[in-house]
């Protein structure tokens, strides 16, 4: 798992917007800070709870906001619309940001789900550092909004 101070890992996937694009993190980084979202599952309970409250309690005006999930770019996008969420979703049914973040969780099989996205939140400096870092202790926990946006401010 990245500590703060190291280089954010790259990885590719898709990009949720208006569209479903390919989407390579390392494009996104070396401006404004980059936020990447990490939530189990669309259409969730808490994951709904904590992408709301980024949309409505958080500033994303000096940040790339990205909240990122293992859920597949179609019910992404279904999810994005539903939410009007105006900021892009990242598709990783592949597990390859799960995995460069070291952020998957796999104790969810009981649900017919082998491996999932652990609730977590990173900030990417203007360098491609990591400088802030969030895990969540369960599934449940959301993170401290404030905490987050005070890390954007100093990220930028």
């Amino acid at each position: 798992m990245p500590d703060i101070g190291d280089d954010a890992p790259a990885f590719t996937a898709s990009l949720v917007t208006d569209e479903i694009e390919p989407f390579d993190l390392s494009d996104r980084l070396g401006g404004e800070p980059v936020v990447l979202a990490f939530f189990p599952a669309a259409f969730s309970n808490t994951c709904t709870d904590e992408m709301e409250a980024l949309r409505d309690e958080f500033d994303r005006d000096d940040c790339t906001l990205l909240g990122v999930s293992t859920d597949l770019p179609h019910a992404l996008a279904a999810y994005r619309a539903q939410y009007d969420l105006p900021f892009g979703l990242v598709a990783d049914p592949d597990h390859r940001a799960i995995e460069a973040y070291d952020v998957s969780e796999d104790s969810f099989e009981r649900y017919g789900v082998d491996t999932i996205a652990r609730r977590a939140v990173f900030v990417i400096d203007g360098d491609g550092a990591v400088s802030y870092r969030w895990l969540a202790d369960d599934p449940g926990q959301e993170p401290d909004y404030d905490a987050l946006a005070e890390a954007v401010g100093e990220a930028a």
